[in-house]
């Protein structure tokens, strides 16, 4: 069973591994884990040189998330990339022995799906805007892959608490942030935002 401690207690999983506890955060933001490969990452293969990347997908119980993941491996993954998962638990959450489980069930269903592509994820236990936003510089993620709900109707006037969250990853993360939405089988393709467009429809 996972237990959370005070700051950020988090577990992380290898795609050649089991769950292993890495270790806490403290106040400062510090932590004893190992750095990230960085931004990019120059791989010699043969006498060709291919860069890997860090992809980041910000997981959650939601169909918006799952369809998120499988965008950013169909889309953006390329052999050898970093895929992380990263799934914030908030901090007034009880201790929960199937909190790991749901970036269990989607890590290995990206191993599936794209066995070229590494994996890991992330079970961190803080608040949501600033982890995701922290552990993107901090492990240097080259595209941050987010789920996109339904827009309000009157988004001047109210905008969701998952809409706000979005906005503000897409303005503040210091990567290419990407939120994508998957449209209706009768229609196709998905609606994607960006810094620079919001809800442009890609049929693919």
């Amino acid at each position: 069973m996972a237990s959370y401690g005070n700051g950020e207690a988090f577990l992380r999983q290898l795609s050649t591994g089991g769950w292993d506890r890495c270790s806490s955060y403290g106040g400062n933001g510090a932590s004893s884990a190992a750095r990230g490969p960085g931004r990019w990452r120059k791989v010699e293969e043969g006498e060709a040189v291919v860069v890997k990347k860090r992809l980041m997908v910000v997981i959650d119980q939601t169909g918006r998330a799952k369809q998120a993941m499988m965008w950013a491996l169909t889309h953006v993954a390329n052999k050898g990339d970093l895929l992380t998962l990263l799934h914030v638990v908030p901090s007034t959450a009880a201790a929960a022995g199937d909190v790991p489980q749901l970036a269990n069930s989607l890590g290995t269903l990206c191993k599936a799906c794209r066995p070229e592509v590494e994996v890991e994820a992330l079970v961190i236990q803080g608040p949501k805007l600033a982890t995701v936003l922290s552990q993107v510089r901090k492990l240097e993620a080259s595209v941050l892959v987010l789920g996109q709900g339904k827009s309000s109707s009157f988004p001047c006037l109210f905008k969701s608490s998952s809409e706000e969250f979005v906005e503000n990853c897409i303005k503040k993360a210091d990567c290419l942030t990407v939120a994508v939405k998957k449209q209706s089988k009768g229609v196709g393709g998905y609606l994607v935002s960006t810094r620079w467009q919001k809800n442009f429809w890609l049929l693919a």
